[in-house]
């Protein structure tokens, strides 16, 4: 058997092994397949300068397959178009034509046809072999949560055939991908590995390598062609892209390449805010320098000034001409403001904005349409003609909810804005979505309201809100670290509790769910207290009504707090036994996000042996019954965990009865026999019988004095939410409180007093003292001994999240804050306060409710010590917001 033709070239070793390199290896593939080409065209030619008759018909007499390769022989024949008892002509097209489909099928790294003459007859041997799959990938140099995105991108799937092809596009679009982002200097580099084992399918191991390198950081950004607007001003317009500031904080130098474009963007729109409505980019480039910057090179065409000229409404019957220009508060000779135009008109980034499309879209108009066009700009002077198309009015037909599989469907359809029936409102609509996400049974970042079969012809449309749970009952970590101590809470709460059906064995999943009640069991304990409490609301109380009833009952051993040691002597302490009833209700003036609350509550305080500066009874006993009124506004926009805009106060009075216009005790006669009794006490030449009676007389009389408590309170806290930019959230918040006696004779009460400093012991009251966060010093450590009558407090927070998904809530913060607890009126001065400031995070888990961490920085001296300021607190929190 003689080769006559060998079509590629042959290895001097068939066996050699393969190079490890993947581009050495398919650089010889790419050889291989260009030598098949020069080969042909160069016989091709050699035999059309001999003489295309010599030619010669052959009949095929049989084909064999030979190679590495795991199709069948059958499958690479039909494929390659030749068949046993085919008539060829050697030399001719046939062959090449064979080796070109075989080629183009991009399954072979290797083919070659031998053949073997006998008579008029000719036998062939297509010999190839497979290109290997892909076994096993491995990716460097990146975070492995990015792993599965790479490989998805492109579709490095285990069995994928590997080309050099493929090697080279994953390549690129990786250096691509990660230049946009800002790494300019990203290298990516792929090996492949030949798996050797009994498998006959070649097979290879891939090795990712990624070197981004450092983002480039922007040196310079410099405009040429502008004179209206000054280099600094168009760099401040753009809202991503900034060159190196050191004393810059929030935003970074660092280059992005989408960001950078969006930018440019904002340029222009600067320029049209200011009046230069054909302000154009003409150019802009990117120059590296030497020390690894880059520099933004940017050529403006600013235009000219233009003015708005005459604004005519076509088309409006519902609203009046003037009514109109109210809302767009835009006049004739004001310098022209593209952007301000249109959000006038239609601003997308506020659902609930004062714009003329929102007029409409609010009074029923679901199908309206509002475009202002330009219909003259003689002199630079720019005439408009703002053409409304007002349809009909629209109607809600079908209403309806999807994805709740756990909360009751009436518990859902009693906070629906939107009826079937009633006029469409694109407001109830936001509105609705907000309710919902307040809830907290669902995920408020997947809350979508789905607009469903609108009909201007009919002027009929459906809505379908569509809902995600999430979960509701938590197994609370309420605590903190602080003061050298740890306080907490552990409890089961139950945020979407069916009560009705508490005996129904078949609603144990584990727990009766479904009809937004919350149950909560809880015990507290720290160094300085324990509790035990079971409370109960239902915020639908009759099911007709947003009237929240709530009942609570609790028992508290509290131990005294020994303020210059800062620990609990648990042989002082007194036991408080509490039981509290509640009813709020929504009020729809001024609007419908007030609502009122009241509450009566009674507590029994029995002290032992909790002899202090105010608890002179130390084995006395005290009752406090005491109503409470609040009104509180909250608006804040739908998750109650991230809130992004609104604000949030109230303002509450808690009063007791004024016993002493009454009960006839002499308050006065009792306050003068006290300071005289005092004045024992501070008499260096008093006996130690006189003192002893002197303070047990005081016991006596303070023992009157509150036996029943006699005060009121006053309180108030604001939180307010401000959307800086994307998802960058300032949070400023005050508080303030005051305690107060009706009978100055009668004094000031003991209990209900503010506790100052820390991270504010779970955030809610033990025996009616309120304890009041101020991270960056020890917990109660900014009060006296036996609390302050008043307090203040101002913070500033600044919040980005890092994640909002439905399994957890995580954003970062920092915070500034100050306050300050005084004993009296004499002695408030707001602006001496105690200042912090520091970081933190807060992680939202729907089994555990909010955990965080803060690390403040406490500026001040705390009360009693003589450095000259605290440093650093570190403070865990679990279960409360700040």
């Amino acid at each position: 058997m003689n080769r006559l033709l060998n079509i590629k070239k042959e290895n001097d070793d068939l066996g050699k092994q393969v190079n490890n390199s993947a581009k050495s290896l398919y650089l010889s593939a790419y050889t291989k397949a260009c030598a098949i080409v020069l080969v042909f065209i160069a016989s091709f030619n050699c035999l059309q300068a001999q003489n295309i008759s010599n030619s010669k018909k052959y009949t095929i007499g049989g084909i064999t397959v030979s190679g590495n390769t795991t199709f069948s022989d059958q499958t690479i024949i039909s494929y390659s178009r030749l068949r046993e008892g085919k008539e060829i002509s050697v030399p001719g097209e046939d062959i090449a034509f064979a080796i070109k489909k075989l080629w183009d099928s991009k399954l072979f790294s290797d083919i070659e046809i031998y053949r073997v003459f006998e008579g008029d007859t000719v036998y062939l041997e297509i010999r190839l072999s497979d290109l290997p799959q892909l076994n096993e990938i491995k990716v460097n140099g990146v975070k492995k949560g990015k792993i599965e995105g790479i490989i998805k991108d492109n579709k490095l799937n285990k069995g994928v055939k590997v080309t050099e092809n493929l090697i080279k596009t994953t390549e690129n679009f990786l250096e691509t991908k990660y230049k946009k982002e800002g790494f300019l200097n990203t290298k990516v580099h792929i090996n492949t590995i030949e798996v050797k084992d009994s498998i006959k399918t070649p097979r290879v191991n891939m090795v990712l390598n990624i070197d981004k390198g450092e983002k480039v950081k922007i040196k310079d950004i410099v405009f040429n062609g502008n004179t209206v607007l000054n280099n600094k001003k168009l760099r401040k317009a753009m809202k991503s892209t900034k060159k190196i500031n050191r004393l810059r904080i929030l935003k970074r130098s660092k280059y992005v390449d989408s960001a950078y474009q969006a930018d440019l963007g904002h340029v222009i729109d600067k320029y049209k805010e200011n009046g230069y409505r054909d302000a154009r980019i003409i150019s802009d480039s990117l120059i590296i320098n030497n020390d690894k910057t880059i520099s933004l090179k940017i050529d403006v065409n600013e235009g000219n000034l233009y003015t708005f000229g005459d604004i005519k409404f076509i088309g409006n019957t519902v609203y009046s001409d003037q009514f109109l220009n109210r809302i767009l508060r835009i006049k004739k000779g004001d310098t022209y403001n593209g952007v301000l135009l249109e959000k006038r008109i239609e601003d997308p980034s506020k659902p609930d904005a004062i714009d003329i499309k929102n007029q409409y879209q609010n009074n029923g108009y679901l199908f309206s349409d509002v475009n202002p066009v330009e219909v003259s700009a003689d002199n630079n002077v720019i005439d408009l003609e703002i053409r409304i198309i007002e349809g009909k009015p629209a109607y809600f037909n079908n209403i309806s909810v999807s994805g709740n599989d756990k909360t009751n469907d009436h518990v859902i359809y009693r906070e629906l804005r939107t009826r079937p029936g009633q006029l469409y409102s694109k407001a109830n609509v936001v509105r609705t979505i907000r309710e919902l996400g307040q809830l907290g049974f669902f995920d408020a970042q997947e809350l979508t309201p789905d607009i469903q079969n609108p009909n201007p012809n009919e002027g009929t449309v459906d809505i379908e809100y569509k809902v995600k749970e999430a979960g509701s009952s938590q197994i609370e970590l309420q605590g903190g670290y602080g003061g050298g101590g740890f306080i907490g809470t552990l409890g089961l709460s139950f945020n979407n509790f069916a009560i009705k059906d508490i005996f129904n064995k078949k609603a144990y999943k584990p727990i009766p769910m479904g009809d937004g009640q919350k149950l909560a069991l809880r015990l507290q304990a720290s160094r300085f207290y324990q509790t035990y409490s079971f409370s109960f609301s239902e915020p639908w109380l009759g099911g007709k009504r947003p009237v929240q009833f709530s009942a609570s009952i609790s028992h508290t051993k509290q131990f005294l707090y020994d303020f210059i040691t800062r620990k609990a002597d648990k042989s002082r302490r007194f036991n408080i036994t509490g039981v509290t009833l509640g009813l709020a209700k929504r009020l729809s003036v001024p609007d419908d996000y007030f609502t009122l609350s009241q509450a009566i509550s009674f507590q029994h305080y029995d002290l032992q042996n909790y002899n202090t500066g105010l608890f002179t009874f130390g084995n006395g006993s005290s009752k406090n019954l005491s109503y409470t009124v609040g009104l509180s506004r909250n608006n804040t926009r739908i998750d109650p965990i991230f809130p992004t805009g609104g604000s949030s106060f109230a303002v509450t009075a808690k009063l007791s009865i004024p016993y002493s216009l009454f009960n006839n005790v002499d308050y006065a006669a009792l306050k003068s026999e006290r300071d005289e009794k005092q004045e024992v006490l501070s008499n260096p030449n008093s006996s130690n019988a006189d003192r002893t009676d002197a303070s047990n007389r005081i016991g006596e009389i303070d023992q009157e004095r509150y036996n029943w408590l006699e005060f009121y309170k006053i309180s108030f806290k604001g939180d307010w939410y401000t959307q800086l930019v994307k998802n960058l959230v300032l949070k400023p918040s005050i508080e303030f409180g005051f305690l107060g006696a009706y009978n100055n004779d009668r004094g000031v009460i003991p209990f209900e007093r503010y506790f100052l400093g820390g991270d504010g012991l779970g955030g809610y009251s033990l025996d009616g003292r309120e304890t009041i966060a101020l991270r960056g010093y020890p917990n109660q450590s900014l009060s006296n001994q036996d609390g302050g009558t008043i307090y203040n407090k101002f913070s500033l927070e600044l919040r980005y999240p890092i994640t909002l998904g439905a399994s957890a809530k995580i954003y970062g913060l920092t915070f500034i804050e100050g306050g300050a607890s005084y004993n009296s009126f004499r002695d408030y001065n707001p602006f001496n306060i105690k200042r912090s400031a520091g970081l933190g995070v807060r992680i939202f888990m729907p089994a555990f409710g909010l955990l965080g961490i803060d690390f403040g920085h406490g500026f001040d001296t705390i009360p009693g010590d003589t450095g000259t300021k605290h440093g650093w607190e570190t403070h865990f929190i679990i279960g409360q917001q700040f």
